[in-house]
């Protein structure tokens, strides 16, 4: 699978961050978390999971364990298992980011 310009498939919802899947094997998931501004994905903890973040575009606030740093497009963030971790968009602009999971979610 070859996927050309993967922000372009964002999905925003005013309700809640969006998500779309881009891809998903027996290994690995790959997917968009799309954020209006002044929307966030809450901490939270994958015990068996390693989770990426790239950001593709906009500017966000992302926290693993004790470290929080503002993140912008082209920067990458890594949630090992068991870590803590959050994305939040402060605003004005939209935020896209691609998550990438490994082992994949179970269903």
């Amino acid at each position: 699978m070859i996927l050309h310009n993967p922000a372009a498939r964002a999905q925003f919802s005013a309700e809640k961050m969006g998500k779309v899947t881009l891809g998903a094997g027996q290994h690995l998931y790959a997917g968009l978390n799309c954020f209006e501004p002044g929307q966030e994905h809450h901490a939270h903890v994958h015990a068996d999971q390693d989770k990426l973040y790239v950001v593709l575009d906009g500017t966000g606030e992302a926290t693993v364990g004790e470290e929080t740093a503002t993140v912008q497009s082209g920067d990458v963030i890594l949630a090992p298992a068991g870590v803590l971790h959050s994305m939040r968009n402060p605003g004005p602009a939209r935020l896209t980011v691609m998550i990438v999971f490994a082992p994949p979610p179970k269903k």
